[in-house]
């Protein structure tokens, strides 16, 4: 065998072959230039850059599709893109591959000039449904209690996770992360177990400051947490940690807590309600429409199992003056088409969420393996957004390519701008801090599509293949 053979052998050993690893970011585009990066649902491009466009002088009548892009209307500003990185993520990143290994799948997650740029994270406070085991930050043994919480302690998140977190900040040190908890301990609960159950109304102020003591302890650990919800999935008891909450007994916990403990404490960590599926938009607007809940929180955030993706506009037309979150979907084995999990997720999550105000979007495990795990119970068949395999082998998942069309052009603190209502395709237009100008365009049709990018008085011309996304890039 020859040494080219071998180097080839040992390259598809670190980052599998039949994925296409991003190219480094393009943030010198020409002046007067579009780039474009597309892929195909049948996956003959995935995230390849395509050749740049020539801005040409904006013409009275064009053919096609014409979407005009207006820079003076400017809504949400986002937060960024991105996926959680839950214990199980953490682990197989961690103890799957090498340290060099590791290294070079970091920078390709999340470097902005040489992988997908990734911005935002989720992690779990306590076990998912995702994790090697249940725990929580303070568990006592049966029928005890420790109200001081002076057992309280992160120990186990310290093995895979806080160094995983670790790596990541010193590749993305303004990387914004969001906790969320599945289960206060189970001596706090109605039922004493993590499973279900709910939060007893005389350990409220105990878990608000339960909050509190994991803020400061991610603190100490050189890990700022941006915003926290209240309760994952606050409607949804299940065989796993997890946790009933209903809107009255989350606003009682906010208003008369964990509000005012983290007032007290100047705690600038965002608060966030709800953290559950589109379907049931009347909880989180139960609590807007109380002042001294809505005095202590940022917004809102959103998971995609059931419902519909209008919902989110419809609470940020009631409390425009708090944020939409979009928080959790996950892939998996029920969807095994890459061209239709693509046109779902660019349709419901990466163009649907921002124009339904949210200012994020993330997806839900970061990694799994090839067995769909580590798993602690619940989803059985759910995707990562890529998959490490036995032996460090990674591969690429449809999630990853539809998240990489937003996560590497949009950065954080952009703000979405007005784009021209298409009834052909589907698109969603941003302006970066630098000034530079992204429009994610996706064709769902079967057929071609020629479009025309008008912006003030120039255009450009392009044809938008079939089944596909494209991101523009354009400095002014």
């Amino acid at each position: 065998m020859t040494k080219a053979f071998w180097l080839l052998v040992l390259l598809c050993w670190v980052v599998s072959c039949k994925d296409k690893v991003p190219e480094p970011s393009e943030s010198d585009v020409a002046e007067g230039e579009i780039v474009s990066w597309t892929t195909l649902g049948n996956k003959t491009k995935l995230l390849n850059k395509d050749v740049s466009l020539k801005f040409v002088k904006r013409k009275e009548t064009n053919t096609g599709i014409t979407i005009t892009l207006n820079e003076s209307e400017v809504m949400q500003e986002m937060d960024g893109f991105g996926a959680a990185l839950t214990e199980s993520s953490a682990y197989l990143i961690f103890t799957k591959l090498n340290a060099s290994q590791r290294k070079e799948l970091l920078k390709e997650l999340f470097s902005t000039k040489e992988g997908i740029g990734i911005s935002y994270l989720r992690v779990t406070m306590g076990a998912s449904d995702f994790s090697l085991e249940d725990f929580t930050y303070n568990d006592r043994p049966a029928d005890g209690k420790d109200e001081k919480l002076e057992h309280f302690s992160i120990e186990k998140d310290k093995p895979y996770l806080i160094p995983v977190l670790k790596e990541i900040l010193t590749i993305s040190p303004d990387i914004k992360i969001m906790a969320s908890p599945w289960s206060a301990p189970a001596w706090m609960k109605t039922n004493g177990k993590l499973a279900g159950g709910k939060l007893k109304s005389a350990f409220y102020n105990t878990y608000a400051n339960y909050f509190l003591k994991y803020i400061k302890a991610y603190e100490a650990e050189g890990i700022k947490i941006d915003a926290i919800s209240i309760q994952n999935e606050p409607l949804h008891e299940a065989a796993y940690p997890s946790m009933r909450m209903e809107a009255v007994e989350q606003a009682e916990f906010i208003k008369n807590y964990l509000g005012p403990l983290f007032v007290k404490e100047n705690i600038s960590t965002k608060l966030l309600i709800y953290d559950h599926n589109w379907d049931r938009p009347d909880y989180p607007l139960a609590l807007l429409k109380d002042p001294e809940v809505k005095k202590y929180i940022s917004g809102t955030a959103f998971h995609a199992y059931a419902g519909d993706v209008n919902a989110m506009s419809s609470v940020h037309v009631v409390s425009p003056d708090k944020g939409i979150y979009f928080t959790e979907i996950s892939g998996g084995e029920w969807a095994t088409i890459f061209s239709d999990n693509l046109a779902w997720n660019m349709k419901n999550i990466f163009i649907g969420a921002p124009k339904n105000w949210a200012k994020n979007a993330l997806l839900w495990n970061l990694a799994l393996d090839e067995n769909h795990g580590p798993k602690n119970g619940g989803c059985q068949e759910c995707r990562g957004v890529i998959t490490i395999s036995s032996g460090g082998f990674i591969d690429r998942n449809v999630e990853y390519y539809a998240l990489a069309h937003l996560s590497k052009f949009v950065r954080p603190n952009a703000k979405r701008i007005g784009s021209s209502n298409t009834t052909t395709v589907d698109h969603v237009a941003f302006r970066n801090p630098d000034g530079s100008i992204v429009l994610v365009i996706s064709n769902y049709a079967s057929n071609f599509q020629s479009v025309n990018i008008v912006i003030g008085d120039k255009q450009v011309s392009n044809t938008l293949e079939p089944q596909s996304t494209t991101t523009y890039l354009y400095n002014l």
